[in-house]
């Protein structure tokens, strides 16, 4: 197998690979509509208090994404 041959396979498997993860994040985000929600609405208005401030919503709302 060639150089270039092997280089636009790999950039095809790439492609596949990104929007295969996409897709996966759109499904995501989509079951966990929630408790993105949840979470916008405790952080909106803050900066760095955001971190502790909505430590739950954020524990959350990664778990639910974690699971998909």
């Amino acid at each position: 197998m060639g150089y270039l041959q092997e280089a636009r396979e790999n950039h095809v498997k790439k492609k596949v690979e990104e929007a295969l993860r996409s897709k996966m994040k759109q499904k995501a985000l989509k079951e966990c509509d929630v408790l993105c929600s949840k979470y916008a609405e405790c952080a909106r208005g803050r900066t760095f208090s955001v971190v502790w401030t909505c430590r739950k919503q954020a524990k959350e709302l990664n778990n639910c994404l974690h699971q998909l």
